[in-house]
This record gives structure tokens, sequence and C-alpha cells, in this order.
């Protein structure tokens, strides 16, 4: 039997802070009250041990997954929680949250259009949609939705939300009903449809990570190899231990690429931090690739596109990573319309007139838009698949460094729109916390050869306060506990000769202001534009707050 440290009764009934470092910050000093459900995250794969102990602490378990090192935990009384905690190999015991919701002129923008005619369509490569499920009946999708599982005990992969499948047409739709007017990215993929999200766009971890644990049991059976998260909630703790996380990590390390939503959260707190330290979880793992949003003026042109005022910025709260990793086009995108569900009979105005296509009027419309970074992500899980097909051998890491590398690095110093509702004016500038690496390229990125050697990972940002600039430095040079272990080579460091990508050639002189590569210690200041926001936001700890909204849908987009 394994031994687990065995608590006094009286502490049991009075909650101490003796293993509130394993502990949520939701649930450090909770008062003795109803059961609730937990996630309980464990160093290894639990064992029937682990599970019994759980159990002796008045738990029950509902769900232990495949492939992910968490189970879920029900009914826990919470005079049990510290004791849950104080477990030998438990390493962290989180609450179950809520996670809600996060194509001619995207496809023309970004070039996938011309990869397609080079033959990348991403045929045969499988893309998970964990979302509000998809409307697999609809003729863009015809024959590509591969597998269909509900997560939410509605009974129905179909998707009652209308997000899912508007995000599974931007991946992969194929224009039939558009006379080809609205292909998606990567028309030749098969979309896996893992509905996570409900009738009102929302989910919990649970749903999520469960249906990101399907993904991994069905990877190689589908061919699986991206994952789409247009999805997220806020930022609660370290990455390290946060569940969903945790649950990313697990599809990384079983060769997935996954792409997540930045947050749609840019305009928050303008007035103090001009929407700086609002990425959203899953997007604040260093791992995966983070999408902000871009708005292309609805032009084919990219030098009159601007970056959407709601798109999130970084760092990450807590960890300080270097987010959103790139950015692509959000704003106004035409794709699949679910007939019915909740947006599109609460946005009737979204829905795109047959005449602009050349359909039938006595059909309805085929497609909808919507707005958001939501929309930016599967732009480049579609990507994604791309380059899959092009090349089936690429690794998570080197699909992530490839499209930040090859990502364009040209933009304004600043672009500033006015909301027309409350005359607010919001400015953006265009620095590493804003766009990332640049704005996505896919003729760039199919063009470029490089594959980099060791992992991707999102570089940590340091603040000083003696210059009022930020550095970024490599996350092997953070002491982070012993039990997360980052690699010492990164993908993108400055030693040419192994493959690795110089700083500069990822982040670029127009978003990073140094001679220096982009991983050198404390010595790379970000360019000046936007500093004293970057000062707020660590001298107000905002960085550390976990009380930021998380709404994620932007229905009727950007302010023009």
């Amino acid at each position: 039997m394994k031994r687990s440290l065995q608590l006094a009764v009286a502490f049991s009934l009075v909650l101490t802070t003796a293993f509130a470092g394993k502990l949520a910050p939701e649930l450090r000093g909770i008062k003795p009250g109803p059961p609730m459900d937990v996630m309980v995250r464990f160093y290894y794969p639990p064992t029937a041990d682990d599970l019994n102990a759980i159990q002796g602490k008045k738990g029950v378990i509902k769900k232990k997954f495949n492939n992910i090192q968490t189970v879920q935990v029900i009914n826990v009384p919470t005079v049990f929680l510290n004791a849950i905690a104080a477990l030998k190999d438990v390493k962290y015991v989180a609450p179950i949250r809520k996670v809600t919701k996060n194509l001619d002129i995207t496809a023309a923008t970004i070039g996938s259009t011309l990869a397609n005619q080079y033959g990348y369509t991403g045929r045969g490569i499988g893309v998970a949609v964990i979302d509000s499920g998809v409307d697999y009946t609809h003729a863009d999708l015809a024959g590509r939705v591969v597998y269909n599982q509900d997560f939410t005990g509605s009974g129905t992969a179909m998707d009652q939300f209308g997000h899912g499948t508007h995000v599974a047409g931007i991946i992969a739709g194929s224009g039939a009903n558009s006379n080809g007017k609205y292909v998606g990215v990567a028309p030749g993929a098969n979309i896996v449809n893992l509905r996570a999200l409900d009738v009102n766009g929302s989910g919990t971890d649970e749903t999520v990570i469960d249906a990101i644990d399907t993904a991994i049991s069905l990877r190689g059976t589908y061919n699986i190899r991206v994952i789409n998260l247009s999805l997220g909630r806020p930022i609660s703790e370290s990455f390290q231990y946060d569940p969903l996380c945790a649950a990313v990590e697990e599809a990384y390390q079983a060769g997935i690429t996954v792409v997540v939503a930045a947050g749609n959260n840019g305009r928050s707190n303008y007035n103090s931090t001009m929407g700086y330290g609002t990425i959203t979880s899953p997007g604040n793992d260093p791992y995966v690739i983070t999408v902000g949003a871009m708005n292309t003026q609805a032009t084919t042109v990219r030098g009159d596109d601007i970056m959407a005022s709601y798109s999130s910025k970084g760092p990450t709260v807590v960890d300080h990573f270097v987010k959103p990793d790139l950015v692509a086009p959000g704003n106004q995108i035409v794709s699949l319309r679910a007939p019915g569900s909740t947006l599109d009979v609460e946005y009737p105005g979204n829905e795109v007139v047959p005449s602009v296509y050349g359909g039938s009027t006595t059909a309805g419309s085929q497609y909808f838009i919507m707005s958001g970074t939501s929309m930016a992500t599967p732009v480049v899980a579609g990507t994604a698949a791309i380059l899959l097909s092009q090349n089936p051998a690429m690794t998570p890491d080197q699909i992530k460094a490839r499209l930040m590398r090859t990502a364009t690095k040209n933009f304004p110093t600043s672009s500033s729109i006015t909301d027309p509702t409350t005359g607010t004016v919001y400015t953006d500038y265009y620095d590493i916390f804003t766009v990332g690496a640049g704005y996505l390229d896919v003729n760039a990125a199919i063009s470029n050869t490089t594959l980099a050697i060791g992992a991707a990972v999102s570089p940590v940002a340091l603040f000083s306060s003696n210059t009022s600039t930020v550095s970024i430095v490599s996350p092997s040079q953070i002491a982070w506990d012993a039990s997360t272990v980052f690699p010492l080579q990164i993908a993108w460091d400055d030693n040419s000769s192994d493959g690795g990508l110089d700083g500069l050639a990822v982040w670029g002189a127009s978003v990073v202001d140094s001679t220096n590569t982009a991983f050198t210690a404390a010595s790379t200041p970000l360019r000046q534009n936007g500093t004293e926001a970057f000062k707020t936001v660590w001298d107000s700890q905002i960085a550390w707050d976990c009380g930021s909204s998380a709404s994620l849908a932007v229905a009727n987009g950007d302010p023009k």
C-alpha cells in the first residue's frame, strides 16, 4: 500500500494551509459546506491504491482518463479536500471550472488557396474539433466528418449552438454549397467531431478533458494530428497545475498539434493595462500554438489588415509566457451555418444572403458570419493540416516553429478603432504580446524547408522595474519546480548548425528591438510602444489576478 499522510481529525474539520500549494486558489481556506466535484491530478498515472486512497477520503471516482494523469472525483465533502491534496502522489486538486466558446477573403489573405492548388489540402489528416458539435449533414463537409461523439450528456453530437460547425467549415469546408466561393483552409482534411460545449456554448473542464482524452485514444484510428480548441476560461494557477493545460500537454506528447484561441478579452482593463495579460487557459500553455485575431478589412490584401481590438494579449498571468504565438484572420469570417442553432436564431442578421454566393434563395442561407479568436484558431489548425499533408513526419514543435518563423512581420507601429456605440478609442501596438511572431503566411510556411530541432516552447517575459523594459528568456532559464523539466534546447535558439532558428528569425526586428537573439537572458528589450502598459501589468499585479472575464464569443464582430 502506498503511504499517505494521515491528517488528524481536528485538521480535517477545519482546513489548514499545510497543503494549500496543492489546492487551486478557489479551494484554499474554503469553509465546510456541501460536497463538490473536483479534478485530481497525479504526478504519475494513478494506481488502484491511489484511487482507493481518494475513496478513503469520501471521494467518488467518476472518471479515470486513459491518457491523462487526472481523475474526476465527485461528491467530496469540503472538509476532506486538504486530505486529498496531502496524498503523496497527488500533484494538484482543482474545481471543475466552466469553459466557454471562444472564407474566400480569409483563404486568399493567408495564401491557403494557392497551397491547395499545389495539392496541399490536408487530405487524410484528422483534425479533432472540440467544440459545440458539428452539423455533419452540411454538404461542405460531406463524407469527411469521420467520427462523432457527445460529451455534454445531450445525446447528440449535432451542433445546437452553431459555433463548432462554423469552426469546422473554416478548417475543412469544400465550398460545395457556395460554388467554390467559401472554401476552408484544408478542404481535404477529415473532421473528428467531439462535442464538449452545450446549446449555450458552455462546457466544463470535465467535458473538454474527456474529449481531449478521446482524441488521443483515436489518434491512430483516424490519423488525428491536430486538435482545435476555440474555447477557454480564466487562468487560476500556473500551467503546471491547470488540469486543462495538463490535458493539452498529453495530446502534444502523443504527437498531436494543439491549436488554441487566445481569448477575446483585449479590451478588458483597457484604461489601465490596454488589455495586456488577458490570455485564457489553455492558451497559456507553452507547448500549444496560441492564436490571436486580425481584421482583414474585407480585402484580400494584407497591407490594410489591422489587429482586432478584442484579441487577448500576453503575457500570460502567473507564468508570464509570451503569447499569443501568432495571429490569423478572425474578424467577420464567413463559414458554415448550423440552421436552428442558438447563434443562428439569436443573430439572423449574420446569415449570408444566398445571392452573394450564387445559392438558391428558397433553400435558405448555408453560411454565417462570426468573429473572434475562435475563428482565427481554425485558420491555423487548417494550416497545420496542410503542412502535415506536405510532410506527414512533422512534429508539433516543428509545425509551431515553422509557422512562427514564416509569419509575416511587417506591421504598422499602431492602429486604432472607435467603438461606434460607446465612442471609445482602442489602440493596438504591434508588439510581441499583441501579434506574437507575426501574421500567418501559408505560402511561406509550405515553401520553407527548415525542420527545427528541440521543443518549440513559448518563452517567458521578465519585467525590469529599473529600466522599465520587458525581456524574454528561454523557459530553461527559469527555476520551475522539480516536477516540470523543460528541454534545455529550444527549437529556435541561435545555434544554426543544429537546425535551430535564430530568435530574430522567429519574432523579427519589427516586434522585438534588439540585435541579440530573442532568447538571450534579460537582454532583449521589447519595442518601447506600450511599455507603460506593461509596467502597469506588473505593478498592479494584474498578471497574478484570477478574476478576469472569460467571454470568448463575439458574434457580431469588432467594430469596423
